[in-house]
């Protein structure tokens, strides 16, 4: 196959997923009565400072959680079990934040840890279980996901602060709140400075698949366990670890907005970001750039629903229709070009075989 057909091959798949996706959005909005070219005139709009800011903030909280899912897709795993490893994790990272048993820095620092190790505790339960009892990763991680937010649920309420209906973990002293910079007006909202944590874990992961032994491990062991098995890969250790790894970086999932602006684990915790970390590690092939564009595109159409409340009357709920149809729109059509793509280089190997047979004869 040439160059110009194989980057052609390239290109179709997402322009194909574009197309259906809007094909699609298109019909179910005119279904419901609704005005198609209102809604995509308020998608397309130009976001207000306030809402740029919210994307920029959202694009970290997704990617973060993005990465942590792809790390079990690159392994083989489906890790559903991202909610539940960020749910605890960030409860007990502001648990011991509140507590204060350091300040400033130090005491950010430490609750960063603190929320890595207990996603990685939590999420290598579902490890254990597979290497151990054979227990499908999915269906522990699903079942984990309801303990962890049973156990928060319980510990929140036993032991948090009750203000009103309301229950939430003590609050953060200002000296360990982290904040952000402002780049609009101050009632716009800042930009969080551990939105970088997105910036270094997309790095890591980068240089840890392809610049590392563990990375060629975890890829090999990802297409072929028995292969790489072969190879003197240890297949149970990988899962154990690739498990583990993942649900560390859960735990950072929403470490920016708990050290930016929330200050306490409570009815401030947004919920739902490691459903759409899976949405969107399928949507950007698992690959770091693939994910940043993803999670870029969510953070937009999630903000922008917004616009559709007050402008509009489409309900926001079609933007989740809008996700849900990009991300199998992706999947099908990648799937479709790599058969493509599989085919057309069949037919050109055996024409390059049967050349040599034609000209002897």
């Amino acid at each position: 196959m040439n160059r110009a057909k194989s980057i052609g091959l390239s290109l179709l798949a997402p322009l194909v997923a574009v197309v259906v996706s809007v094909v699609v959005t298109t019909v179910v909005i005119a279904a419901v009565g609704s005005s198609p070219g209102d809604f995509w005139s308020a998608m397309f709009s130009n976001p207000l400072p306030r809402l740029r800011v919210n994307v920029i903030n959202q694009t970290a909280l997704i990617y973060i959680s993005a990465v942590a899912a792809a790390i079990g897709f690159r392994m083989g795993l489906f890790n559903i079990g991202v909610e539940g490893q960020y749910t605890i994790a960030s409860f007990a990272a502001a648990s011991f934040a509140g507590a204060a048993y350091l300040s400033g820095f130090a005491n950010v620092a430490v609750s960063l840890l603190v929320a890595v190790v207990v996603g990685a505790v939590w999420s290598g339960i579902a490890g254990l279980l597979k290497t151990t009892r054979g227990v499908s990763e999915v269906i522990s991680t699903i079942m984990l996901n309801a303990i962890a937010v049973t156990l928060v649920g319980y510990f929140l309420n036993r032991y948090g602060v009750k203000a009103g209906n309301a229950v939430y973990t003590t609050k953060i002293k200002d000296s360990s709140m982290v904040g952000g910079f402002t780049p609009y007006e101050p009632r716009d909202g800042q930009v969080w400075s551990l939105a970088l944590v997105a910036v270094l874990v997309g790095i890591g992961f980068w240089v840890l698949l392809n610049k590392t032994r563990f990375g060629f491990d975890l890829r090999a062991s990802g297409q072929s366990q028995t292969a790489a098995l072969a190879s003197g890969v240890n297949p149970k250790r990988m899962i154990l670890i690739s498990m583990m790894l993942s649900g560390g970086v859960a735990g950072l999932i929403w470490m920016p907005a708990l050290f930016g602006s929330a200050g306490s684990y409570g009815t401030a915790f947004q919920s739902g970001l490691g459903f759409l970390g899976i949405a969107v590690a399928l949507l950007g092939r698992n690959r770091p750039l693939g994910m940043l564009f993803g999670a870029v595109l969510f953070a937009f159409l999630s903000a922008q629903s917004n616009t559709l409340t007050f402008s509009t009357d489409v309900s926001p709920s079609i933007v989740q229709i809008t996700q849900g149809v990009a991300v199998l729109a992706v999947v099908i059509a990648y799937e479709v070009v790599r058969r493509w793509r599989a085919s057309f280089e069949q037919r050109a190997v055996a024409h390059e075989l049967a050349a040599p047979t034609k000209a002897s004869a």
